[in-house]
Order: C-alpha cells, then sequence, then structure tokens
C-alpha cells in the first residue's frame, strides 16, 4: 500500500500556513480536480479526496495539532475522528465554488429572504459629535401591513406552492451539475396568498415614515455608521426585516478643526504680544484653557493643551488641542500709530539689523545661492 503523501504537501502550503491560506489552496485544488467537473478523469477524483482529507485535519486546530505531533498515525483506526464528513469551512468553500461555475446561482443553498437595509445620513455639529447626542430621525420606508399582519394575506389564507409542493425549493440542471435554488413562484416560502391583502396587494407591507430615537455616542466622526438591527424595510410576506444604517457627517467648525482625536485652532496674536510675549485665553469644547506665551514668539509655533481634544469611541483615549499661532499684521492705523511704527522700523536699520531677524539672514543666504545656480 502506497504511503500517504504529507498534508502540507497535498496543499502546496508551508507549515506555518494560517487559515486563509489554506483555504485559498484547497479552493484553487477542488476547482480543478471536482469529480463534476473532471468525471472521466480517476486520477483528479483521487487528487480531490487527497486535498479535501489534508484540508479537513489542518483546518481544524485540534487535529492540527495532532497531525504536527504525530503525523498521518494520530487518525489511524479512527483515532481523533480525523476523517469522515465535511466540516463547516469545506462547506463554504463548496458554496463559493458552486457560485463561480453557476455565476452566483445560490450553490444549492436558498438564502432566506429577509428586507433591505437602509441608510440615513445624518448631520451633526462637532460639539454633538464629541459629546454625543440624541436625536429623533424620519425615516421613509416599507413597514408591516397593519392590515395582514405582515402575511400580505386577507384572513390569513395560503395555500400550498403548486410549483415546489410547498418546499420552497426547486431543482435545476445545468450541465451535469444538479442544484436547489429558491422556488421563483412563491419565493421560497412554500405557500401562496389565496386572497391578497387589499391595503397592500399581497406583498406584506406598505410604505409608511418611521420615527426612531437614535442615540449618537461620544467621539464619533465623518464616516461613522450606528447600525440598528430590524430597522430597515420589512421584508415581503413577514419575512425578518433589513438593518438601518445611520452614517455621521460632521459639519465644519468656525474655530477647530479636527484630525482623529486631536484638535486644531489657529491663535490670532498682535505682532506686540509676540516680542513681548503674553499669556492668551484659549476656546475649548469645555470652557476656556491658558497658555503662558514666551517673548519673542514666532509664527507658526504651536502649543499643545494635553487631554482637550477627542475621547475615542473606539479606544477610550482623549486627544490633544494644538493651538498654532499666527501673527496678524495691524490694520487702520492711526497717524499716531503710524509715526510710531516709523520710529520703531527705523531702529532696525544698521549692522545689528540682522540679529532681530532670525529667518532673515538664513533666506537671504538661500536666495543668494539660487541665484548662483541660475546665472552660473
Amino acid at each position: 500500500m502506497m504511503s500517504k503523501r504529507c498534508y502540507y504537501e497535498v496543499l502546496g502550503v508551508a507549515r506555518s500556513a494560517n487559515n486563509d491560506e489554506l483555504k485559498k489552496s484547497f479552493r484553487r485544488l477542488a476547482m480543478k480536480c471536482h469529480p463534476d467537473r473532471c468525471p472521466d478523469d480517476p486520477a483528479a477524483q483521487d487528487k480531490f479526496k487527497e486535498a479535501k482529507e489534508a484540508y479537513e485535519i489542518l483546518s481544524d486546530q485540534r487535529k492540527r495539532s495532532m497531525y504536527d505531533q504525530h503525523g498521518h498515525a494520530a487518525f489511524e483506526h479512527g483515532g481523533g475522528n480525523g476523517t469522515g464528513g465535511f466540516n463547516g469551512d469545506v462547506g463554504d468553500i463548496f458554496g463559493d465554488i458552486f457560485s463561480d461555475i453557476f455565476g452566483g446561482m445560490g450553490g444549492g443553498r436558498a438564502r432566506a429572504r429577509r428586507g433591505s437595509d437602509l441608510r440615513y445620513l445624518i448631520e451633526l455639529d462637532l460639539e454633538e459629535a464629541v459629546f454625543g447626542i440624541e436625536r429623533q430621525i424620519e425615516v421613509p420606508t416599507l413597514v408591516e401591513c397593519g392590515s395582514c399582519g405582515g402575511s400580505g394575506s386577507q384572513g390569513g389564507k395560503t395555500s400550498t406552492c403548486a410549483t415546489c409542493h410547498g418546499h420552497g425549493r426547486v431543482r435545476m440542471q445545468n450541465g451535469i451539475f444538479s442544484i436547489q435554488q429558491a422556488c421563483p413562484h412563491c419565493a421560497g416560502t412554500g405557500k401562496v396568498i389565496a386572497n391578497p391583502c387589499r391595503e397592500c396587494s399581497g406583498e406584506g407591507r406598505v410604505h409608511d415614515e418611521r420615527t426612531l430615537s437614535v442615540k449618537i455616542p461620544a467621539g464619533v466622526d465623518s464616516g461613522d455608521r450606528i447600525r440598528l438591527t430590524g430597522q430597515g424595510e420589512a421584508g415581503p410576506g413577514g419575512t425578518a426585516p433589513g438593518d438601518l444604517y445611520v452614517e455621521v457627517r460632521v459639519r465644519e467648525h468656525a474655530i477647530f478643526q479636527r484630525d482623529g482625536d486631536d484638535l486644531h485652532c489657529e491663535i490670532p496674536i498682535r505682532f506686540g504680544q509676540a516680542a513681548l510675549g503674553a499669556d492668551l485665553k484659549v476656546p475649548t469644547l469645555d470652557g476656556e484653557a491658558h497658555i503662558t506665551m514666551p517673548p519673542e514668539t514666532q509664527t507658526g509655533k504651536l502649543f499643545r493643551l494635553r487631554g482637550k481634544g477627542v475621547k475615542s469611541v473606539r479606544s477610550g483615549r482623549t486627544g490633544d488641542l494644538l493651538c498654532r499661532i499666527v501673527i496678524e499684521t495691524p490694520i487702520r492705523l492711526t497717524t499716531e500709530q503710524r509715526d510710531l511704527l516709523h520710529q520703531f522700523d527705523a531702529t532696525f536699520s544698521g549692522e545689528g539689523a540682522a540679529a532681530h531677524s532670525p529667518r532673515n539672514t538664513s533666506w537671504l543666504d538661500g536666495v543668494k545661492r539660487f541665484w548662483d545656480r541660475v546665472t552660473a
């Protein structure tokens, strides 16, 4: 009797392969060697059985550990219940394979019908997003018909579907494959309505506007979604409703810009304050804060106020507030102010003027090097 090949060799993966790599490799082999695709090739069928057995062992963590320690001997004489039947992952893979072959016809398993999911866009101010809020929203949707209770039938009477004989599924032949799919006549319910409801015309649902209360957690940001299970469209014929996804959009703020959990703002100051230093009051989302600005502060200087940003809705970490200094040029000067500025500016003439302009010398040097390259 020929000895079994190593399961890792059969699937063509390394011993360190994760479950996704195992699944991808087995799916490739199954697509190539499945008996329904190679009915006249016994060798291909043997390869398929070998690959199926290897994947069933290696995709189960307990069985894989036993195999790594003892090899094939771990499953001889029925030890470890190693073979004999697909596990859930193998079934999922075959569903993918049949979906590929038939262009998404269902792979023999009829999906349960349910109502459609809905999307609702809610706009919030920055303060509402940061601290959280409860908001009433009105959602136009399909709701369960009150006259028939969602059944679609007047008086609740239904009869067995003549197409599928109450099974909800019908068998279809596609070449060598025989698959099942939801019955097109009763949509998989196995029942047909004898006397359709006049209110909903047998649909089991009607158009209406639903008012819901949505609790927005603190710390949400634009693009975040809140899922309200079962608050989407009612399902046809009394089936399960879909879900409602409330998507958040945060409006621009007059003072703050948000960057993740951090907030940014600009603080305009006079150049006299920048030169001499000043104590500044800074707005935050929960009150005022104070910054001591040292003398000779330049435009663009950042001051970080720790813990004054946004508390993350996921990690619970609170960000910072970063304040950027912007020195403003004064406008609407009086005659006296102009005279004073002329006198002040005159003090910067002479050889020592460069000492008062920290960036001027480096900037002039850069300009000189640039012109030297251009004229060279």
